[in-house]
């Protein structure tokens, strides 16, 4: 029999503007049963990305396009209902790239067996798309040395977090840049970053030159704007910047303007560069090993935000830009 699902669609391309009501509709639809080497999936979790809106302008080109009418693309953990001799057996929880629909017809190809000794969601934090981008960040492009400063923005975030207790097991210093006082608490006194920013409180680059006073050896940007500018100011001879996100832009969906400072890369012979953390898919079952290590001896915490009911899947997107989440965030059906 067929299943009857509520999906969520793209209804609007949100570029020049922040993401609005109208831009997702709500559809209830009727799904095939299974053929042969198709599994039925019923979605247990979501998770929630900055890169998401991305996908909806369709300036990605990493990604296809979406077009309005399209499930919405997104990451997510499912419980095999049904399987017609599929790739998982029934029961089995597997996670990847399912859409924001409640349930779904896949063949396996491109999802991943949970198998984790933490809680299952971990698959979509710590050691999923978040905490394999801040270590491929990291580690591939940042190239840190024990005893280098590392300079994190958006360090509250589900990628920042990791990225700095990443850089402290290396032997780095570690300072964070985030948006109040308790993101910053938390960041000193949870996440073990030597220092954190308020950039709320202004003279950002006051306090990154107070932190830092031998210069910056590894940026980490997931913001962009005035904040990277800030930051490219106070960089150490040699240094390397790696730019992983902009969430400065999303509310304009404009790119934002090329930093002033960029020239400081000149006189400090820097490098500065950009990455898709998928250019090394092929090691990202022993990063999850590795990161899980951490995990469980201790060494690297991380904070999970589930929100609840799969009709709240557009306030939750929102959270991100809003900066009310707290650590990966992610919603329960």
């Amino acid at each position: 029999m067929p299943t009857t699902t509520r999906q969520w669609l793209l209804n609007g391309h949100p570029r020049g503007r922040g993401i609005e009501d109208g831009d997702f509709k709500l559809v209830e639809t009727e799904i095939a049963d299974p053929g042969k080497g198709e599994m039925l999936l019923q979605t247990r979790y979501l998770g929630f990305d900055p890169a998401q809106k991305g996908w909806m302008e369709n300036i990605a080109d990493y990604v296809a396009p979406m077009n309005i009418g399209d499930v919405m693309r997104g990451s997510g953990i499912c419980e095999v209902l049904e399987s017609n001799e599929g790739r998982f057996a029934k029961g089995d929880l597997v996670f990847g790239t399912t859409g924001w629909t409640e349930h779904l017809v896949h063949d396996g190809e491109d999802l991943t067996k949970v198998e984790t000794e933490l809680s299952p969601t971990a698959v979509l934090s710590v050691l999923g798309t978040t905490g394999i981008t801040a270590y491929c960040g990291l580690f591939k492009v940042g190239k840190p040395v024990a005893g280098d400063t590392v300079l994190v923005s958006g360090a509250a975030g589900a990628t920042g977090s990791v990225v700095g207790q990443l850089a402290r097991i290396a032997g780095c210093r570690t300072v964070g840049i985030a948006g109040g006082p308790e993101k910053c608490k938390w960041l000193v006194e949870e996440a073990g970053y030597d220092a954190a920013i308020d950039y709320k409180a202004g003279g950002v680059r006051e306090q990154i030159k107070e932190h830092c006073p031998r210069g910056v050896d590894v940026i980490y940007d997931n913001v962009g704007g005035s904040i990277l500018n800030d930051m490219l100011a106070c960089i150490a001879t040699g240094a390397r910047v790696v730019i992983c996100g902009g969430i400065s832009r999303y509310e304009t969906g404009e790119l934002p303007a090329g930093p002033e400072n960029y020239f400081n890369l000149v006189f400090r012979r820097g490098t500065m560069t950009g990455f898709i953390v998928l250019d090394w898919a092929s090691e990202f079952p022993g990063i999850r090993k590795r990161l899980e290590r951490f995990v469980q001896d201790g060494s690297l915490k991380y904070q999970e935000d589930i929100q609840e009911g799969f009709e709240n899947a557009p306030d939750t997107l929102q959270r991100l830009f809003t900066g009310k989440n707290r650590g990966k965030q992610m919603l329960r059906l």
